[in-house]
């Protein structure tokens, strides 16, 4: 296989061409992709309102430029991303692989609500359900979405296996679990990729999750690699964003005094970006590119965007490689960062490791 850009002694980058990424496997699945997919979440939820002609004109551009792995989510928009991703995903059936999550409980009267359900019976339920929203007879890559430790991780993943085994499914998935969950569930049913935040902001993952995706040979999938645009430098600080129920308003790292000094850790990234003509958000995703062989894993990272144009600028990250003089310099910003990526960190797979 293809194996996405790894830090390279002589730098140089370049701009995808031909409207090609590099591919790899996710996992042992059989399943090839471009090295970097698109995150739809924002299409229909988190980040204020889109602009949905804009968006399906992202999505077709992203196809014709190698992208290849499309994910969502049962809960993003309340089912409203599946349903708008799967005119898409139908015309592109032989091209486009759907990567769908279940697993997180939202409430219509309380939008900051999130509750977890692991159980097979839901999960049964839940595949159903998104299969129905998308039109299409089979999921690629099944997530779960986030792991409930009162439900035995061995149980969930025999149910997801059953639905491999019923062809509604292709290959499992798990996000923000930890190396420990991840090697039991494997034990169960092939993980063909594991899912968490991954950036130059959030690295806590390399504490056990990342050395055992790469022993088992699991594919990682860094979601929000771009820190949820603040690593782009498109904005300061969460009061800049004019719609108030952006989700950003809510996470710590991105208000008041932290989002002040998290700001500050951008010059690094801001002298590379000017020394070598490219951008903030390419260095940034070419940092996360970078770890396929620093780390010696698959990696495929989801930065989310609506916009053709900045689509264009995130893909061309995936064929620029940085120097281990850059990787060097930019290794302390994790360390430095200001205030966690959620006001409830529970949520996440940090408080298990």
């Amino acid at each position: 296989m293809n194996a996405a850009p790894r830090s390279d002694s002589t730098g140089g980058g370049g701009r995808v061409t031909g409207g090609q990424l590099p591919t790899t496997a996710l996992g042992a699945s059989g399943i090839q992709v471009g090295a970097q997919g698109l995150g739809c979440m924002g299409i229909s939820d988190f980040y204020g309102p889109s602009d949905l002609t804009e968006s399906r004109a992202t999505l077709d551009r992203a196809l014709e430029l190698g992208v290849t792995l499309f994910d969502t989510a049962d809960i993003y928009g309340s089912g409203h991303n599946e349903e708008f991703l799967s005119d898409f995903v139908r015309a592109n059936r032989d091209r486009v692989v759907l990567a769908t999550k279940f697993g997180i409980i939202r409430k219509a009267d309380d939008p900051t609500y999130r509750g977890i359900e692991n159980s097979p019976e839901y999960i049964r339920k839940a595949v159903d359900a998104s299969l129905a929203r998308l039109g299409i007879d089979t999921i690629d890559l099944y997530y779960m979405h986030r792991r409930d430790p009162a439900v035995p991780i061995e149980e969930s993943v025999a149910a997801m296996a059953e639905l491999v085994a019923q062809g509604k499914v292709r290959a499992l998935g798990l996000s923000e679990v930890t190396g420990n969950e991840l090697r039991a569930a494997h034990a169960v049913h092939p993980i063909a990729a594991v899912q968490s935040e991954w950036s130059l902001f959030s690295r806590d993952v390399e504490r056990s999750v990342v050395p055992t995706a790469a022993e088992l040979g699991v594919t990682f999938v860094p979601y929000s690699p771009l820190g949820r645009g603040f690593l782009t430098g498109s904005f300061t600080a969460a009061s800049e964003l004019a719609d108030g129920k952006d989700f950003r308003h809510l996470q710590p790292r991105y208000s008041g005094d932290n989002a002040a000094h998290n700001a500050e850790l951008l010059a690094p990234l801001r002298a590379i970006a000017d020394a070598r003509g490219i951008s903030l958000a390419q260095v940034a995703l070419a940092w996360v590119h970078a770890q396929a062989g620093v780390r010696g894993l698959a990696v495929v990272p989801i930065p989310g965007t609506r916009s053709r144009t900045r689509l264009a600028d995130n893909i061309a990250a995936a064929t620029i490689w940085l120097t281990a003089e850059e990787l060097a310099t930019l290794e302390p910003i994790a360390d430095k960062v200001a205030g966690d990526r959620y006001t409830d960190m529970s949520f996440t797979s940090v408080g298990r490791e």
